[in-house]
């Protein structure tokens, strides 16, 4: 019998969305549902496990954990891309991983419920209300007629330009290599220049894939050419957005306002300072936490042992 550990499963519900008996004659497995954030809790949790389902970047597995689990031979991620996994360690050490399939519509909604949060300011009027404190104290701001500026069109992008049209705005993107015809095709005109994006928008929205070439993209010079009135909104990955200058941009009020569903260090540690910065809006990594997504994970992550076992793994990374 192999054993099988499901990693952070915070809100306890992988066992019910996927059916794991069909792995009952072959697989032992245990869910995990709080983080773990030492190696040395990790290895003697996980040493003796042939297989370790992890959810997205969650737990991270460099080459020094890998290293450590010598019994380990398949590792299981949600979705297709995981940049926390050292693919080329995992390879080393004879460890198959794969992946599932992953549904773009979550992380569009959430990035328009941070928009719309930051807008209507629906933090300060919901805690006023259950609070006691003054009826009505904020004033909205309007999508209609104003500029949502993209950086990034891709799946997540493209959808998101096409509620901001439907909404009635002034839609732009800019990536590197974004051409003029792909951004009409989802509704979006393209900005000359990333610089010309931020002078211009009143919404700045992030969908960019993290990597060399984006890490630290927007740092404190680019938030500075924001306009004092712009809200910001990254639903993406953290480090695209240097934290340390948007924590200073939003004390000393060089933008209106920021969103974000993702963050350097997860859980967000107590004594962080975006908890505490103002006008600032953040949810716990919530983009592709849905019902549908987990389903499609934990069920795809059952077909994915199953094709293991039977010595044809399936949708393999790396």
């Amino acid at each position: 019998m192999l054993r099988c550990a499901v990693l952070d499963d915070y809100q306890g519900v992988a066992r019910e969305l996927a059916d794991w008996d069909r792995l009952s004659d072959r697989a032992d497995v245990t869910y995990l549902n709080r983080y773990v954030d030492t190696h040395d809790e990790l290895v003697a949790l996980l040493g003796d496990c042939e297989i370790v389902v992890v959810m997205r970047e969650r737990t991270p597995f460099p080459a020094e954990l890998i290293a450590r689990l010598p019994k380990l031979r398949l590792l299981v991620t949600s979705g297709m891309r995981n940049a926390s996994i050292d693919l080329d360690a995992a390879a080393a050490h004879g460890v198959t991983v794969c992946g599932t399939a992953s549904n773009p519509e979550p992380p569009v909604e959430l990035t328009w419920a941070l928009i719309l949060g930051l807008a209507r300011g629906v933090l300060t009027e919901g805690g006023n209300l259950r609070d006691g404190g003054p009826w009505q104290s904020t004033l909205g701001a309007d999508l209609h007629g104003r500029r949502l500026g993209l950086l990034g069109l891709g799946k997540i992008g493209a959808r998101v330009a096409r509620v901001g049209a439907a909404f009635g705005m002034d839609v732009t993107a800019w990536s590197r290599h974004l051409t003029a015809e792909r951004a009409a095709e989802a509704g979006a005109t393209l900005a000359a220049s990333k610089e010309e994006l931020l002078d211009t928008s009143d919404f700045v929205s992030v969908h960019l894939v993290l990597g060399e070439r984006t890490r630290g993209l927007l740092g404190a010079d680019e938030l500075r050419r924001m306009r004092r009135t712009a809200y910001l909104v990254n639903t993406s990955r953290a480090a695209i957005v240097d934290q340390e200058a948007l924590v200073r941009a939003l004390r000393e009020g060089w933008i209106a306002g920021a969103g974000s569903d993702v963050f350097d260090t997860e859980p967000l540690p107590a004594d962080h300072p975006l908890r505490t910065a103002p006008n600032f809006l953040g949810l716990p990594h919530l983009g592709y936490v849905t019902r549908r997504n987990y389903e499609g994970f934990f069920q795809g992550a059952v077909e994915d042992i199953e094709a293991y076992l039977a010595g044809s793994p399936v949708r393999t990374l790396g």
